[in-house]
């Protein structure tokens, strides 16, 4: 691979090791694979239209049928990589493949309710992406955002609190956004007007909020949890007709409000981002703030403003916690999940579409571990809940690709100062 370029080495890397877990998996699970038990996949939820509704498949023909689909798309990908072109549709098929053979395998004899496993996936993903988001935000504009899981915590408990109190969904989710933005006009001053380190600041604003809301929760929603804590939650909106889509329609199109919104804001970063002129700035702050001061640009202004607008996306992301969900504030609910939100960020490379993929890829491997718990696989959970941050330590050891912050992230700018 010394004629190729480095993007073309790291993908060709990539595909190797697909086709060796193919081999892998073909020897293991195909040909030493003696169990004579079928696997269920389930296609349908609800009220869909129904082109399939169950697909029943013998365990040891499974694994040997995606297996070797699974060698081939790696193959395919490599040839293409050769010829100095990028992989295709070669990564997509090997990745793919291996996971259905693994589900074949594991679920040997079991039924595994494949569209509701999706579905699953991205309401744990939900979370996730409005704090890579978050997260997208303050690092492209060259400010650490460490304290996501603060910022989603704090929406989280102010839109159930709210709407406990209001009885309104609504009125929960408007506060929400307002929580997050408060912590993040935290984080802006001190981080941007008093260059406090922006990583400890961010630790603190978190331990700040865990503090707070255990405290409150303790004295308040407990003892008064019929008026303070007892919110009602959304519930699911179909999109007609595009609603009734065979598998899409219900993981994408019957969600709640908060779902809907998630793919306006990621729509709207993504081309933000890279087609308006804030855009330009922004990505200009976070990477030159000497070059973009000298025409005129006022870097901190833009950094402050930036980091608010985030904090007001992880903020409605929190709501998703309390009335997109179970209604109720939990303690310590969001359980780490503005930090799995800064892995995806970096898995992503800072860009929004590759933040939204990370997310969602740890949203399937949560997913994936409770669905094989329910239906009694025998395969320890704690292996399962492994599985995205090993694909994280992938993506930073630079398998899939070089992982690189804005030149300026984390890098307090004064005006004359260059950097």
């Amino acid at each position: 691979m010394k004629s190729l370029t480095a993007t073309q080495r790291r993908q060709g890397r990539l595909l190797i090791v697909l086709l060796i877990l193919s081999l892998f998996e073909l020897k293991a699970f195909g040909i030493s694979n003696h169990a004579n038990a079928k696997t269920t996949f389930g296609f349908t939820l609800g009220k869909e239209w129904v082109i399939i509704e169950k697909w029943m498949i013998d365990s040891r023909t499974g694994c040997f049928i995606f297996s070797l689909l699974a060698i081939a798309g790696s193959l395919i990908g490599l040839a293409r990589v050769r010829v100095k072109k990028g992989p295709g549709l070669g990564t997509g098929i090997a990745s793919f493949s291996l996971m259905m053979g693994f589900l074949c395998w594991a679920a040997a004899g079991k039924f595994i309710p494949f569209t509701g496993m999706l579905q699953g996936s991205l309401l744990l993903a939900v979370p996730l992406v409005f704090g890579s988001m978050s997260g997208l935000l303050c690092e492209r504009s060259g400010v650490i955002n460490i304290a996501i899981e603060g910022q989603l915590l704090a929406g989280a408990f102010a839109s159930g609190v709210v709407a406990s109190l209001t009885h309104k969904t609504t009125w929960g989710l408007l506060v929400a956004p307002l929580a997050g933005a408060l912590i993040s006009i935290l984080l802006a001053t001190f981080a941007i007007k008093f260059s406090v380190d922006q990583v400890i600041l961010g630790f603190v604003l978190n331990v700040l909020v865990i503090g707070l809301t255990n405290f409150l929760y303790k004295k308040l929603l407990i003892p008064y949890q019929g008026t303070w804590n007892s919110g009602p939650s959304f519930s699911h909106i179909e999109i007609p007709i595009i609603g009734k889509i065979p598998i899409i329609g219900p993981i994408f199109f019957n969600q709640t409000v908060i779902v809907y919104l998630m793919y306006i804001i990621v729509a709207t970063i993504t081309f933000s981002l890279f087609r308006t002129k804030w855009g330009l700035r922004t990505r200009a702050i976070g990477e030159h703030p000497s070059a973009a001061d000298s025409v005129g640009i006022d870097v901190n202004k833009l950094r402050f403003r930036n980091v608010v607008v985030a904090g007001l996306v992880s903020g409605l992301g929190g709501a998703y916690f309390t009335v997109g969900s179970v209604g109720t504030f939990g303690k310590e609910m969001t359980a780490g999940a503005g930090f799995i939100a800064l892995a995806a960020l970096i898995f992503g490379k800072w860009t929004p579409m590759g933040a939204l993929s990370a997310a969602l890829l740890f949203g399937f491997a949560d997913n994936l571990q409770g669905t094989l718990s329910i239906i009694g696989v025998s395969i320890p959970s704690e292996f399962m809940l492994m599985v995205p941050y090993i694909a994280t330590i992938i993506a930073v050891s630079g398998l899939v690709g070089r992982v690189r912050a804005p030149k300026a992230d984390g890098i307090h700018y004064s005006r004359g100062e260059s950097h």
